[in-house]
């Protein structure tokens, strides 16, 4: 898991792998609030992007999740939200199985979860490793736009930049 903010003043990492280093240019460089709800192609099926508004609910209304073919870089343009997240010890009870149709696999809880508070600018990068649990509110509950970069997780194999 990789945590930051797109106000931070320096450049992209030169230690981040190449196609996170597009997908937070992407971040940088788009006026979300513009732009209409759903997805949205960047490289294809490579990287594309779903713009998300949401209200958001206790963290116990709320599934964690995980990946396996796509890196998740979650982005919030407007509100609070806190976003659950743990490593994946494989030993999380399966929810509900979904990798097949949409990469999704939901679990019941996660082991040794903490919490990060995203703010307007916040990025956070889920590996196929991590465990996450978006949506989760803050103080109270929030109506939020956020953005969720799907990078394939293949595309790091052996990437240097």
């Amino acid at each position: 898991m990789i945590f930051g903010s797109i106000h931070n003043p320096q450049d992209i990492p030169a230690w981040m792998p190449a196609p996170l280093g597009r997908a937070l240019a992407l971040l940088k460089g788009t006026d979300f609030a513009a732009l209409p709800t759903g997805r949205h192609e960047f490289e294809g099926d490579d990287i594309f992007f779903q713009v998300i508004d949401l209200t958001t609910r206790p963290a116990a209304e709320q599934k964690p999740e995980v990946h396996r073919t796509y890196i998740d870089v979650q982005f919030l343009v407007r509100g609070a939200e806190r976003i659950g997240f743990a490593i994946d010890t494989g030993r999380n009870e399966v929810a509900e199985n979904l990798l097949a149709e949409r990469d999704l696999l939901f679990y019941k809880g996660a082991e040794n979860e903490a919490m990060l508070t995203m703010v307007p600018g916040s990025f956070a990068m889920f590996f196929p490793t991590d465990v996450h649990r978006p949506g989760c509110q803050a103080d109270h509950p929030d109506a939020i736009r956020k953005v969720v970069v799907k990078v394939r997780a293949a595309l790091l194999e052996g990437e240097v930049r």
